[in-house]
């Protein structure tokens, strides 16, 4: 890193495995490699962060003081992290000040997701399975497996609807790429099949598709009150990420596995 860049200011909204805004002289990249591995605070397993403009402002946060504060260390190293929030991050973010999002696994390879619009009439965002069942992952800020008739842009609109019970200002969630059909079908011949989802017994999953299969008016289950987000493979995930509050909405649509081992080799050797 040049001198030039020791006086850059970045700023990085964490998205998983917590919630945290902050400020940093690193590079995306570097951030990355130094979150995986140069700090102790890391626990292991694939993370989300996306860049923040580093001009965003929102008076819930203290960012030029934690700009004041983003100073080289004494030896020169530039610093890498000054948090400036650890809470209630996602609801004070405007959208419009996301950049790219970044898929980072345990050694510090990332896959580098721009945002796109959103159809939600596409057919290919449409669930392929019987009575439009899917699963979802809630990222941030609640952290659930959630088995649910809506689709992929229904869920974020009833996930935030204030007059929801279960509602958040703002949610950041995905689909994963599971065939529940098949899955039932499998089950009958081995009902201790490993899941695409870790940390769910197969009979619960069984037991919530068979519960909102047989109540037509029941349209979602949670399944697990955690989000092994940082245990899933990339591979199993299905269409991308969706950011969503009442007012806005911003969505990164997954790559190809050709493309990720074309610009991002690093990644897909790893995985």
């Amino acid at each position: 890193m040049t001198n030039d860049d020791k006086s850059q200011k970045y700023l990085y909204l964490l998205l998983f495995p917590n919630q945290s805004l902050i400020a940093s002289q690193l590079q995306p990249d570097k951030f990355a490699q130094h979150y995986a591995q140069g700090s102790t605070g890391f626990f292991g397993g694939n993370f989300l962060f996306a860049e923040v403009d580093s001009g965003f402002r929102n008076k819930f946060f203290k960012i030029e003081e934690a700009y004041n504060d983003l100073k080289p260390h004494e030896d020169g190293r530039p610093k890498a992290t000054k948090y400036v929030c650890n809470y209630r991050t996602l609801e004070h973010i405007d959208f419009d000040a996301l950049k790219n999002l970044f898929y980072c696994n345990a050694f510090g390879n990332y896959i580098e997701l721009k945002s796109a619009e959103f159809d939600k009439d596409s057919d290919s965002l449409k669930s392929n399975f019987n009575d439009d069942l899917a699963i979802y992952l809630d990222i941030n800020p609640t952290k659930m497996v959630v088995l649910t008739r809506h689709n992929l842009f229904d869920y974020g609109v009833f996930s935030t609807d204030p007059k929801s019970f279960v509602s958040s200002p703002a949610i950041l969630y995905t689909q994963v790429n599971f065939d529940i059909d098949d899955f039932l079908t499998q089950f009958e011949i081995n009902p201790f099949m490993p899941l695409k989802i870790p940390g769910i017994h197969p009979s619960r999953m069984r037991d919530g598709i068979l519960e909102v299969k047989n109540s037509p008016t029941k349209k979602n289950k949670g399944i697990s009150f955690d989000c092994p987000f940082d245990k899933i493979s990339y591979r199993n995930l299905l269409h991308g990420f969706m950011f969503m509050s009442t007012e806005q909405k911003k969505f990164y649509p997954l790559i190809n596995m050709e493309e990720v081992e074309k610009d991002f080799y690093k990644f897909w050797k790893s995985m």
